[in-house]
């Protein structure tokens, strides 16, 4: 493994230990000044995009705020090249409505040359009817 391979592993697992303290500074410290995070849901094809670090902390301190018990159990990250990374998680929690979260999703992490993220690209599966039929 690479340098560049390790420290994209390590930024990873600091990413998720961040998110785990719910330090929005921390989390957003790891994204270039004009990082992107590509949320799930939102407008096609890329859901909800916040851009720059500054957004991107604020969007996460929002998270901390309305969801108190969030959690994200890591299960694994991989490396991929000198500047790709993706952690495998599942995240619980509970929204401040009542709404449960239970994610199991993919983080697929983009770094540039000083190993700072420069995309991050959220994909998950969430309870719900796929069957386009309403729930008795």
């Amino acid at each position: 493994m690479s340098g560049n391979e390790q420290r994209n592993l390590d930024t990873a697992a600091s990413l998720c230990k961040a998110w785990n303290d719910h330090d929005p500074d921390a989390f957003a410290g790891h994204f270039a000044e004009d990082g992107v995070w590509l949320l799930a849901r939102g407008t096609p094809p890329d859901g909800h995009v916040v851009r720059g670090r500054d957004a991107i902390r604020d969007m996460y301190r929002h998270y901390c705020e309305s969801i108190a018990d969030l959690h994200c159990e890591v299960r694994c990250h991989w490396t991929n090249g000198e500047d790709r990374a993706c952690s495998e998680w599942h995240i619980t929690g509970t929204r401040s409505n009542g709404e449960i979260l239970d994610w199991l999703g993919l983080d697929l992490w983009q770094f540039d040359e000083n190993g700072k993220v420069v995309r991050c690209d959220v994909y998950y599966k969430s309870a719900g009817d796929m069957t386009g039929q309403q729930e008795d």
